[in-house]
């Protein structure tokens, strides 16, 4: 199944998509790296591999980046913290999302687990949930606030459900929260850019890799997208 983004076209993509919701992505933000922490939302091989009910075309794209964010921010000694979207294998934590969906991500299962080019290190926590927002019912708010965290950069997929609504939950909780658009996926372009205004609108900073990683070790002032 083609992607509607390869990792040749990916840069180019997102300077439309940046042009494209310009005019509502007002709240420039400059990433505070001593109060940061990177969010890696299911990049696991269920929604990867396409062989899977799961698989999500934007996401193969989006590895690369994703792996450069993830070692800036090791590298800067800043928290990454990973999720799990899955669920129990007699499905009694599935609720309206048995109906919902004809896919089941399994506890257990080769499928469910992070691929390896994204494998969390030991001690890295990794988040597991049961509904798209990786802040409902787990213990991530609390990670996050015991690491004193103020700003959140979200990545993985999808961009529409479980990273839109992460997102949106941050920002309930006022965190100020940081969306790089080449490092989010989901299952076609239409949905990826609607959640990316829907998101700049009200929600976030839509921004770049290369931007968050270069604030990791000072400002960067320009405001470029």
């Amino acid at each position: 199944m083609a992607g509607y983004i390869d990792t040749e076209n990916l840069d180019l993509k997102t300077d439309e998509w940046l042009n494209e919701i310009a005019r509502v992505n007002r709240h420039v933000m400059v990433l505070n790296s001593a109060a940061s922490a990177l969010l890696v939302v299911d990049m696991q091989r269920y929604f990867l591999d396409e062989s899977c009910a799961g698989f999500t075309a934007g996401g193969p794209a989006i590895v690369p980046n994703i792996a450069r964010l993830v070692a800036a921010f090791r590298a800067s000694d800043r928290p990454v913290i990973f999720t799990r979207h899955v669920h129990n294998p007699d499905e009694s934590d599935l609720g309206i999302m048995a109906w919902w969906w004809r896919g089941r991500c399994v506890e257990g299962t080769p499928e469910s687990e992070i691929i390896g080019e994204l494998a969390p290190l030991e001690g890295e926590n990794v988040i597991p949930k049961h509904r798209y927002s990786a802040f409902y019912n787990t213990d991530l708010d609390i990670v996050l606030g015991g690491g004193k965290i103020e700003d959140l950069v979200i990545t993985g997929v999808m961009t529409n459900l479980c990273c839109e609504s992460t997102a949106r939950d941050a920002y309930f909780r006022d965190y100020r929260v940081f969306f790089p658009a080449d490092a989010t996926g989901s299952v076609g372009e239409n949905m990826h850019r609607a959640s990316l205004l829907n998101l700049a609108f009200g929600f976030t900073f839509v921004t770049k890799t290369e931007r968050i990683i270069s604030e990791l070790v000072g400002p960067h002032p320009e405001v470029e997208f």
